[in-house]
């Protein structure tokens, strides 16, 4: 009887690890991840803050040194899809501040409620302030762009284009500081809290202004036909340094032929407004106005300005004395500089690059240190793992950043300044059953486009499973981004992730590549030729990428579906109708349809004479860039999702795209996400659609 029971047992416990493994992951767990944003410290002591969505419940949680242990500040407990950013501390570590709700991820009508709940009573995008030490938030007002005062008294914020300021402890209402023409933005305190520096964008030109008080004029900073922006005080706070980029107009120019776009730092006296040109970008492609995170990145810092250019090939660091001269390169290598922080001090910069000794690292981040004066960059966090949103505390000891790994997920961690051990916070924010182990590490691949351009990938793959893989392409949205060998700094890109892992788990092959126009690969890459609107080549390293799958041994050609959202959804379209033989299956996610669409008429019918000398030949390569142009050609089932408040990419592009092929007969299913946005703000609708697509993929292949 007892080796029938144990018989039994042993029979039970195969057919459950056989299940296991034929079923894969669940979905709702491996979705269970905490994900940390927003990490910021105090200018004194070792506070920091950040924010944490815990399946849609946004948090402030922070901690203190020497222990660092996290603490939970807010108490939003419902999965309501409204946002937590521009988290800050104030100077002296006694207030957090944030903005609640909007989509600050959006190409517009980023400060307009989101309520995806479908509530009677819409939501509000409200600055909040509460207390280090605990207690209830505090309403500031409605509106974006708030920065605290150094006296750590008042909070200067943007709303409806003019500048308010309120008390950070929320005692009196928030009062419009002056009333100026444009769209005035951009606030930034002087070292000693007197004054306010801003930028008033006036459409096709910009100034810096200063504000002092009730009683004194603005100041405009050297008024030009320019588009001046990015204003930053010395530390003496007689003098702002800004970024000067040319104002919009001139004779029309060529739409197809790559251009340099002249950019220059520019310091001024703030009391009599003179100014003069500290250096000008060189005038080659590589010369122009950086378009990686934080443009320019210019700083002020304790005896240097410190900018980035990609004038290299590669975006990186450099510094200025306020005398100007040849500005002196520190990051020197082949590696990218992103999430740039300069040290309360003003003597060291911190920031997130793929450098590091292992030729993997181009595929990673890790965080380095360099000195503002001398190029002596160190790279703090190197091996397997990676790391970003590095943070000098305020006391200079310790660096604070973001820790993940391929298979651990992003967490907040500690160490000392100048190096030693990480120590990990919040750990018990992740849930006890989080299937770590199970997850692939996904193998770094490389191979060459039809036009030689070299690509990277990281491929997903079970070890077991039967010979003939179905596989998926998954194509990353931007354009630019970076997917990495491990989880991703985005919370849109980490999502994208833990479902390239749990497709790997039900025994699909999945390949993400990181086609031309993306970031991490040196500015040929990131601003290729024929790109985008002008010919769509990125295109060329997608199909390249498919080809490779379809040749390996294990996977199954007749069985390769692609997949992808905003741009990674218009790639997937044109997969699908440039190549229906090729790519069997796709699930298109809010993608661009149709290039011409709102472009058309300034092309051809531009609000003035004269028109570009290729106006009609850009018109034609827009179209034949567009998935729409090859309707005819597309044979393969498709799932397209969007949400209806899309901020991104407009709905109507989803809808033309439907219609299309439906006349034409092409199978194809829909889900509409309702009132819900590009980012898909609420943690239900984000399963919801990973949910679907998987149930696609499943189904069709």
């Amino acid at each position: 009887m007892k080796f029938r029971l144990h018989l039994t047992f042993l029979l039970f416990s195969v057919f459950i690890t056989m299940a296991r493994s034929q079923t894969g992951l669940n979905l709702d767990v491996v979705k269970s991840y905490p994900f940390p944003n927003e990490l910021t410290a105090a200018a004194t002591g070792s506070r920091i803050a950040w924010a944490f969505n815990e399946q849609g419940q946004r948090n402030i949680y922070v901690a203190e040194g020497p222990d660092f242990s996290a603490r939970r500040l807010t108490n939003y407990v419902q999965d309501d899809g409204q946002e937590l950013s521009s988290v800050a501390l104030s100077p002296d570590g006694k207030w957090v501040i944030y903005v609640r709700g909007g989509d600050h991820g959006s190409n517009w009508g980023d400060e307009l409620p989101v309520n995806p709940t479908f509530s009677p009573t819409p939501p509000k995008v409200q600055i909040w302030a509460v207390p280090f030490s605990g207690g209830e938030p505090k309403a500031l007002g409605e509106g974006e762009e708030p920065v605290i005062s150094p006296k750590s008294d008042k909070v200067a914020f943007a709303k409806g284009g003019q500048i308010y300021t309120a008390p950070i402890d929320g005692s009196a209402s928030p009062v419009m500081l002056f009333s100026a023409r444009g769209t005035n933005g951009s606030p930034v305190w002087s070292p000693d809290g007197s004054r306010l520096a801003f930028q008033s964008n006036r459409v096709d030109h910009s100034f810096i202004g200063v504000f002092t008080d009730a009683k004194t004029p603005i100041s405009w900073i050297d008024p030009q036909y320019k588009r001046d922006s990015s204003p930053r005080w010395s530390p003496d706070g007689k003098k702002l340094v800004f970024v000067r980029a040319n104002g919009l107009g001139g004779k029309p120019d060529s739409i197809l032929v790559r251009k340099h776009i002249p950019w220059s730092i520019v310091t001024a006296e703030v009391s009599t407004g003179q100014a003069k040109t500290l250096w000008t970008a060189p005038k080659t492609l590589s010369g122009s106005v950086p378009n990686t995170h934080g443009g320019t990145n210019l700083h002020w810092a304790a005896d240097r300005i410190v900018f980035l250019s990609y004038q290299d090939g590669w975006p990186h660091l450099y510094s200025l004395t306020e005398q100007g001269g040849k500005p002196l390169l520190l990051t020197p290598g082949n590696f990218m500089c992103e999430h740039i922080q300069l040290s309360a001090d003003g003597k060291s910069l911190v920031f997130a690059a793929n450098a590091g000794t292992d030729p993997l690292d181009i595929d990673r981040r890790h965080v380095v240190k360099v000195s503002v004066s001398q190029a002596d960059m160190k790279v703090m966090t190197p091996g397997a793992g990676l790391e970003w949103f590095p943070v000098l505390t305020g006391d200079g000891q310790t660096l604070a950043f973001v820790s993940a790994t391929a298979q651990r997920p992003p967490l907040p961690c500690v160490m000392p300044a100048n190096g030693g051990t990480i120590k990990l916070l919040a750990t018990d924010r992740l849930p006890a059953n989080y299937p770590a182990a199970d997850l692939v590490t996904p193998k770094q691949v490389v191979f060459k486009s039809s036009d030689g351009v070299t690509v990277h990938c990281q491929l997903f793959e079970k070890a077991g499973g039967s010979a003939k893989k179905p596989a998926i392409i998954y194509v990353h949205g931007g354009p630019p981004r970076q997917m990495l060998l491990g989880w991703n700094y985005s919370d849109y890109y980490a999502n994208a992730y833990a479902m390239n892992q749990y497709l790997a788990s039900r025994g699909f092959v999945v390949l993400s590549v990181n086609y031309r126009l993306g970031i991490g690969y040196g500015y040929e890459f990131h601003n290729a030729k024929n790109g985008g609107s002008n010919g769509a080549s990125e295109y060329l390293d997608i199909k390249a990428a498919g080809e490779w799958l379809a040749k390996q041994s294990q996977i199954d050609p007749k069985r390769i579906g692609i997949y992808g959202g905003s741009y990674g959804g218009f790639l997937t379209a044109l997969a699908l109708g440039r190549d229906s033989k090729l790519f069997a299956v796709g699930v298109d996610i809010h993608g661009v349809h149709d290039r011409t669409v709102e472009r058309a008429r300034s092309l051809v019918l531009p609000d003035q004479y004269e028109r570009a000398p290729d106006a009609d030949r850009a018109l034609e390569v827009a179209w034949k860039s567009s998935p729409v142009a090859y309707v005819n050609t597309w044979k393969s089932p498709v799932l397209f999702i969007h949400g209806d408040d899309d901020r991104n990419v407009r709905f109507s592009q989803s809808t033309d795209l439907v219609r299309r092929l439906e006349e034409l007969g092409v199978p194809m299913e829909t889900m509409v996400i309702v009132d819900d946005t590009h980012h898909f703000m609420m943690h239900a609708n984000q399963v919801k659609v990973n949910k679907a697509i998987a149930a696609f993929f499943e189904k069709k292949l």
